[in-house]
Parts: structure tokens; sequence; C-alpha cells
């Protein structure tokens, strides 16, 4: 569309839109443009970051029961890290079932993103059953700790006060091996550091719900000869 307009006296005149259109040579580049932050929901509807701060994040253990496909866990990890979720740590093991595994993943997010972790995982094809673990539940996480063998019964002191055992020990570091809740944990590991901490491995925590609560939404116990979910 032009942006002239003829006037009353049959003479083309310029509109104020035209005059403020850029010319095709002062279109700003790529790289010039503006790029929004934030990531989209479900909608594909981009999240403002800034009302996404306003909502507080908290801790979220996340249970999934899987089939065992090469790859499940890089498309499910893949999937988690594409859309900027905050993964603290992610673990994943076999079941009752033959064929099936489960992942457990903490999170720090708001509601909303643990929401949509939970919809994102369900669409994935080797996904059978993901949701929150509910409730307290029992959480409990392994760690390998090698620190500087200086004083060997200091060492084997602060071992046995947090329930570890030692299982290297050589002149000049010994390795110990922790469990427990994340509380316990760091706890041991700060009455460790005196002693220098050369190493650590840490699995992060795995989780099951207490008492007769499913851990993943409509599993079934491994003892009923059933499919692990219901069908409702």
């Amino acid at each position: 569309m032009s942006g002239d307009a003829p006037g009353v006296d049959g003479e083309s005149r310029t509109t104020p839109e035209a005059d403020s259109r850029p010319l095709p040579g002062e279109q700003p580049g790529p790289e010039e443009r503006e790029h929004p932050a934030g990531r989209r929901n479900l909608e594909g509807i981009r999240i403002d970051p800034v009302v996404e701060a306003e909502q507080e994040s908290r801790r979220a253990v996340i249970s999934a029961l899987v089939e065992d496909e090469p790859g499940v866990l890089a498309r499910v990890s893949g999937l988690v890290s594409r859309r900027q979720f905050n993964i603290e740590s992610l673990t994943v093991g076999p079941t009752t079932v033959d064929g099936h595994s489960r992942i457990t993943m903490v999170v720090e997010e708001t509601d909303s993103g643990i929401d949509q972790i939970e919809k994102q995982m369900a669409k994935l094809k080797p996904v059978i059953s993901v949701g929150e673990v509910a409730g307290d539940a029992v959480t409990s996480e392994l760690v390998l700790l090698k620190v500087e063998a200086d004083d060997p019964a200091a060492v084997h002191a602060v071992s046995e006060m947090y329930d570890g055992r030692t299982v290297d020990a050589g002149p000049e570091t010994i390795t110990v091996e922790l469990t427990g809740d994340k509380r316990s944990i760091d706890d041991a590991l700060g009455a460790f550091d005196r002693f220098g901490i050369v190493e650590i491995a840490r699995t992060g925590p795995t989780a099951l719900a207490r008492g007769n609560t499913p851990t993943a939404p409509g599993e079934k116990p491994g003892t009923a000869g059933e499919p692990t979910t219901h069908d409702d």
C-alpha cells in the first residue's frame, strides 16, 4: 500500500505513518533486534519472567515410571532442560516390573513450573506414569566421600556418628560411604569438611511415597501380578 495520499488540490501528500517507516536498508539486523526473555508454556505462549518471578519456588520430588527404551533418560532430561527448568538431581533404576524403570527427579520450581514438567513428561511415549511424590516422601541418597587421612581415628569417629562406613583406607586418603536424606548428608559433609575433602560423588535423592500411597499416579504393587498402573 502506498504511503502517499491525494490532497484536495490533486497533489500527492505523504501520510505521517509513511514518514515513520524505516527504509529497507535501515531495517535492524537479527543481532540488533529485541529478543524476548522467558520460556513458553504448554500453549506456546511466552511466560513473562517478571510475572513468573513473583511465584515462590519450592523443592519437589517427581517420580516417573518409564519403559526401558534406548535414550529414554536423554529424552526426559532434554525435554526438561529445553524448557529451562531447574533440575537439582536425577536418578534412574529398575522397578519390580521387568522392562520398566523409575526416574526420580528433584526440581526447584514454582507450582506452575512443576505442573508443566509433569504434563510435558506425560506426553513422551516411553513414560507410563508421572507425578509429584505425595506427602512426606521417604528419600535417600548415596554419597562417596574421599578425605585426607591425616587423622584416621577422627575420620572413623565422624563416620560412625553419621552411620557411615569406611570403604577404602590408604596412607593419604580415606573413602567413606554415606546414605541418608538431604539434611543428614549435608550435616555429615559439614563435619567431614575439617579433614579436607579431596573428592565427592553424590547420587541425588531417590524416593518412595509413604505407606500404601502409590509413588507414581496409579502405580500398583509389584506383588499384584497386574499391569504397573491402573486403567482409570
